[in-house]
């Protein structure tokens, strides 16, 4: 092969290599403004808990309200891990503790969350990937179920009710009771577990309620087609669905107004 030959490849080479370096960066691109794709089975690292708000608890107290519509507005990664935490999320790392107390310690809520589609995003333009995954408090981490927009089978199980379809994210919250009937039998199923999962809703309000969220704690399913919708383990119950968006008419309270309240009442 001549010089003018080898330096005619060469070229051909460098112009190749040129080509296939373009299409990995526009693909990559593209992949940031589109969906965060996660594979069943993956594991999403969450943003790790740290102070974010600028509302006190007081002030989420006053504001918190159940809100049931919900703008299109995704929720942001980083305050959805603050939510999942501050209901869910380890406390106290030496005895693995966490932010809602439990009888005895046994724990026995499980968590699920339903993303919808462009319902979490991630930054940049780019979205969590649409489907159900599971929270792992001790990673503080969300593991890939499946995949998919689940909203609409999710509100069909939960008897129709429009803002689990409409809100961009729905927290599923499952208990295995046998984790707390081991220790205390009945008591533990008839009491303490719903006392715990009472306990994990109202951390979820005030958090969205400090976010700028809102949410309502929705009870009315069917257990069986909520847990299929989710792909729940057999020794997991729902008790809760809590959707989660932007609300579209936000509700703020006046301490003023509970004052004269208060004082009218006391006047008679």
């Amino acid at each position: 092969m001549s010089r003018l030959e080898l330096a005619a490849l060469a070229g051909l080479i460098v112009a190749l290599l040129a080509l296939v370096a373009y299409v990995i960066s526009m693909a990559r691109e593209e992949g940031a403004a589109g969906a965060y794709n996660s594979p069943t089975g993956e594991v999403v690292h969450l943003p790790l808990p740290r102070k974010i708000t600028e509302m006190s608890v007081e002030e989420a107290v006053l504001h918190r309200r159940s809100i049931r519509e919900f703008t299109a507005d995704p929720l942001k990664l980083e305050h959805l891990s603050m939510i999942l935490w501050s209901a869910f999320g380890i406390t106290e790392p030496r005895r693995e503790l966490r932010a809602s107390p439990s009888a005895g310690a046994t724990y026995p809520l499980e968590v699920y969350v339903v993303v919808g589609e462009r319902g979490v995003e991630v930054k940049g333009g780019a979205y969590l990937e649409a489907g159900v995954y599971k929270y792992d408090p001790f990673t503080h981490s969300i593991k890939f179920v499946k995949k998919g927009d689940f909203r609409r089978d999710l509100a069909s199980a939960a008897l129709g009710q429009e803002w689990v379809e409409e809100a961009p994210v729905s927290i599923v919250i499952c208990a295995v009771f046998e984790r707390t009937t081991r220790v205390y039998g009945r008591r533990g199923e008839v009491r303490y577990v719903p006392m715990e999962v009472g306990h994990a809703g109202q951390s979820i309000y005030l958090m969205s309620t400090a976010l700028g969220y809102g949410t309502v704690a929705v009870g009315a399913f069917y257990d069986e087609q909520v847990a299929r919708v989710i792909s729940a383990a057999r020794d997991e119950v729902p008790l809760y669905i809590m959707p989660v968006g932007v609300p579209r008419r936000p509700y703020r309270g006046s301490f003023e107004e509970v004052g004269r309240y208060l004082e009218a009442n006391r006047r008679g």
